[in-house]
């Protein structure tokens, strides 16, 4: 699923590529439910101060609809609320990616693989060595260090053997440390 601006934007701007189930919104599994989109605390005060900066791009693998867990209306559904909660908030996303297969499926939009990166910065004119990736597992830090985001940030826990990456506990750390950028 793919959702953005698709007009042609004026020069080459920079991203920030969010996960989101741990990193945007609580992780609840395999969602299904619209109900059950909660953001996560500071994500919508830092991404209302961060979207003059940055696009703001959601790359997210959710595999429930090719494990036959979750229906396409259903991630739909949840996709909608995602968007709207945030908008309602003042936050405009420029685009969301999503692949929806199995692990085996050896799809390459598939994050650790760079595929919704790559799809996203050419769609929406994104320059990725400028850009920063933001996630909660080593597969979204795989995936920013493989399109070639100038940085990756571990949201959360420390994750272990993720190397290359600045760690940030909190949202009110991203966007300090985003803010430091320039």
């Amino acid at each position: 699923m793919t959702e953005g601006d698709r007009s042609s934007p004026a020069g080459h701007r920079r991203a920030l590529f969010i996960d989101r189930d741990g990193t945007l919104i609580a992780d609840v599994g395999y969602p299904r439910d619209p109900a059950q989109v909660e953001p996560l605390p500071g994500a919508i005060g830092a991404l209302r101060a961060l979207q003059d900066r940055f696009a703001l791009v959601i790359v997210s693998n959710q595999s429930g609809i090719g494990r036959g867990l979750v229906s396409e209306a259903e991630a739909r559904a949840v996709h909608d609320r995602v968007i709207d909660v945030f908008a309602r908030a003042g936050v405009a996303f420029a685009g969301a990616y999503y692949c929806p297969h199995a692990p085996d499926a050896g799809c390459p939009c598939r994050k650790p693989a760079p595929g919704l990166l790559h799809d996203a910065a050419g769609e929406l004119g994104l320059d990725l060595a400028g850009s920063v990736m933001l996630g909660d597992k080593a597969s979204d830090v795989a995936a920013g260090q493989a399109a070639g985001c100038g940085h990756t940030l571990r949201f959360g826990p420390d994750l272990d053997g993720v190397t290359g990456s600045r760690r940030c506990d909190d949202w009110p750390a991203v966007a300090a440390f985003l803010g430091s950028l320039g």
